[in-house]
C-alpha cells in the first residue's frame, strides 16, 4: 500500500470556482433586471433612443464586469502568474474596446446619451454588487480534503 495521492479529477467542477460561478449567475439576472427597469425608465423618459441608450448601456457595462468573473473561471486551474496575466491582458482588452464602442456611438444618433451613460454606470454598480453578494453568500471549503 502506498501513500500517493489520487489523481483529481480535472473536468470535476472545483468548490474553488462555486463562488465564482453563482456569482455570473447572479450578475447575469440583476443585469437582466437592470435592462428591463432602465429600459422602461428611459423609454418614458426619451422614447425610442432612450430604450436603445438603456439596451446598449446594459449591454456594455454588463459585460464589463461579467467577463471579470468569466475568465477568473476559465483561468483557475492555471499556474497564478497565468491567471494573473490572462488578467490584466482581458482588463487591458475590455478597456479598449470599451472606449473603441462608446467612440464609435458617438457618431449615432439614434440613441439617448444620457440613457447609455446613467445605465453603464448603473450596469457597472449594479453586476459588480451582485456579484459581490453571490461570492459572500457562497459557502466553499477553504481546502478540498483528500479521500483515503
Amino acid at each position: 500500500m502506498t501513500d500517493a495521492p489520487t489523481p483529481t479529477d480535472q473536468t470535476a467542477e472545483s468548490p474553488h470556482t462555486a463562488a465564482l460561478r453563482r456569482a455570473v449567475r447572479l450578475g447575469t439576472l440583476v443585469l437582466a433586471m437592470l435592462a428591463v427597469v432602465s429600459a422602461v425608465v428611459w423609454i418614458l423618459i426619451d422614447g425610442v433612443p432612450g430604450l436603445w441608450g438603456a439596451l446598449m448601456g446594459a449591454a456594455i457595462g454588463g459585460a464589463f464586469v461579467l467577463t471579470t468573473a468569466i475568465v477568473v473561471i476559465a483561468t483557475a486551474r492555471s499556474a497564478p502568474q497565468t491567471t494573473a496575466a490572462v488578467l490584466l491582458g482581458t482588463w487591458l482588452l475590455k478597456l479598449v474596446v470599451a472606449i473603441g464602442v462608446v467612440a464609435a456611438l458617438d457618431r449615432f444618433d439614434f440613441y439617448s446619451r444620457p440613457a447609455l451613460a446613467v445605465t453603464i454606470i448603473a450596469a457597472l454598480i449594479v453586476v459588480l454588487a451582485g456579484e459581490t453578494w453571490a461570492i459572500l453568500k457562497t459557502r466553499a471549503p477553504y481546502v478540498e480534503p483528500t479521500t483515503p
